[in-house]
């Protein structure tokens, strides 16, 4: 009987590596330096698998970056002495590269298989360390973040390392900068970005426009939530309007992502619901509505549930889970603009662990920002204020009450303020208690009534900042019962078109 067959072990895999396009693009280098503009732009010495290889490119980028000659005659000089080279057989290896080069010409390419199979090598580590992770139970991160790691990290591989980017035909670019304006000449109310659903803000800022970062900033009880929840509904009700004009079974082709870290999925329908039947929020919460205001309510749910509306109420969301679901939705269903109430209650990505609070916010901004680049959307995050607002004798808000302001400050293409002196006047009602007698008590009241109707469901919109446009202020009717903003008719004061 025949013993049986031990198998062939199998040999191990060695990591991709491209050691010919390495030495090759190092000999391109030492016969005409002008190579190196061809790869200086993506090309770095960790991406060589050789590290010899790599302190080679490093003494060739550092002496051409000082605009110096780098030559085997020059680098022997420098290498002669370091030892560096001794594992390759010395300095007589910078002539080996030489008969490697095959032409100046293919730097680019050689340039682009190293990086390639770096990226590769990247991808084995990343793959190793999910698997390891999944596997090991001393991690401190659960599946999910596990996977939000994965992704951050993937994320991060993508975008460095690249030859992306570069010039822009101008041409292109006038191309470009006509579409807009002529979308903005064709499109009712003349804007060329997303309608905001406020006639006045849409008049100053254009609408929202792609890849900007747009910060809303207010005090608690200024309604900043209540103010991007209107300018979230009127874009998606524009995407339908648009959709419905080409037809009755035209589906929208992009849809409105609100993340709401405060408030759940139910609430915001809720207000949303109040906001649009004009049915007070707090009747709702209590049952106490007549049967026509149900009526309503039904009829009004009906109309804002085919609305392109995606809620995502995770609270304390990472800027990578963030990044991934804006993404699947855009890729399913399109996505027009992305809403975050509010970036203080975001984490930044799994795995980065920033020294403190301000690096943390600045890490967050930084990745809303690119986000809307990358997915060329705007961006509208709402952003606390600092109580040092509370301090003043004027309490309208200032760039410098941003919590955590410098990186707020600076990544955002707008910042607006939502501030209602109504509600500063009101914690401000005489108490007779106060006063020596009746009648300056009632003198109080009667100046404190007369403030209090002059600023009457009045709200005010400050753009402090505005990169594209001007700043200035808009002045807004809030309705606190159904808390709904909208245009105010400057003749009569009260909501316009209503």
């Amino acid at each position: 009987m025949n013993a049986p067959m031990t198998p062939f072990p199998v040999p191990p895999r060695l990591p991709p590596t491209n050691l010919q396009a390495e030495q090759a693009l190092l000999g391109a280098l030492l016969a005409n330096n002008r190579a190196y503009e061809r790869v200086s732009e993506f090309l770095i010495p960790e991406h060589f698998a050789d590290p010899i290889h790599g302190r080679i490119y490093a003494a060739i980028a550092r002496r051409i970056e000082r605009q110096e000659l780098a030559d085997a005659v020059t680098l022997r000089a420098e290498f002669e002495h370091s030892g560096v080279l001794d594992e390759v057989g010395g300095t007589a290896y910078l002539g080996q590269l030489l008969s490697a080069m095959v032409g100046i010409i293919n730097a680019g390419d050689y340039g682009r298989a190293v990086t390639d199979a770096w990226r590769r090598r990247q991808l084995i580590d990343i793959g190793e360390t999910i698997v390891n992770n999944a596997y090991g139970t001393d991690t401190e991160l659960d599946a999910e973040e596990q996977m939000q790691s994965a992704e951050q990290q993937l994320y991060d591989l993508a975008a460095k390392g690249g030859d992306k980017g570069g010039f822009i035909v101008f041409k292109d670019a006038l191309r470009n900068a006509i579409d807009t304006a002529e979308k903005a000449f064709t499109r009712k109310g003349g804007i060329a970005g997303l309608t905001t659903g406020l006639r006045d803000l849409d008049t100053k800022t254009g609408g929202l426009h792609p890849s900007d970062l747009v910060i809303l900033a207010g005090r608690p009880g200024m309604g900043k939530t209540a103010c991007a929840t209107k300018i979230a509904f009127s874009a998606a009700q524009a995407l339908m309007e648009e959709a419905q004009a080409q037809g009755p079974d035209v589906l929208p082709k992009a849809s409105v992502a609100i993340f709401s870290l405060e408030m759940s999925a139910e609430q915001l329908a809720a207000r949303l619901l109040s906001e649009n039947a004009r049915v007070s929020s707090e009747q709702i919460r209590k049952g106490d509505i007549k049967q026509d205001d149900f009526n309503k309510f039904v009829r009004v749910a009906r109309d804002l549930a085919a609305l392109p509306l995606h809620i995502d109420d995770t609270p304390a969301i990472t800027m990578s889970a963030l990044r991934t679901r804006c993404r699947r939705l855009q890729r399913t269903k399109g996505l027009a603009l992305v809403m975050v109430d509010y970036l203080q209650l975001m984490r930044p990505a799994v795995g980065t662990r920033p020294e403190n609070r301000v690096l943390e916010i600045s890490m967050i901004t930084q990745g809303l920002k690119a986000l809307a680049k990358e997915l060329s959307v705007p961006v509208l995050a709402l952003s606390q204020l600092s109580r040092a607002v509370e301090s003043r004798e004027d309490k309208r808000p200032m760039l410098s009450d941003l919590r955590e302001s410098g990186s707020i400050e600076q990544d955002a293409d707008m910042v607006m303020f939502v501030y209602r002196e109504e509600y500063y006047i009101q914690q401000r009602k005489p108490k007779a208690i106060a006063f020596d007698n009746d009648e300056k008590f009632h003198a109080a009241t009667v100046k404190w009534q007369s403030d209090m109707e002059a600023v009457h469901n009045k709200a005010e919109l400050i753009i402090e900042k505005q990169r594209h446009g001007p700043t200035g202020k808009i002045d807004l009717f809030f309705e606190g019962e159904y808390t709904r903003f909208a245009d105010l008719d400057p003749h009569h004061g009260g909501p316009d078109g209503y």
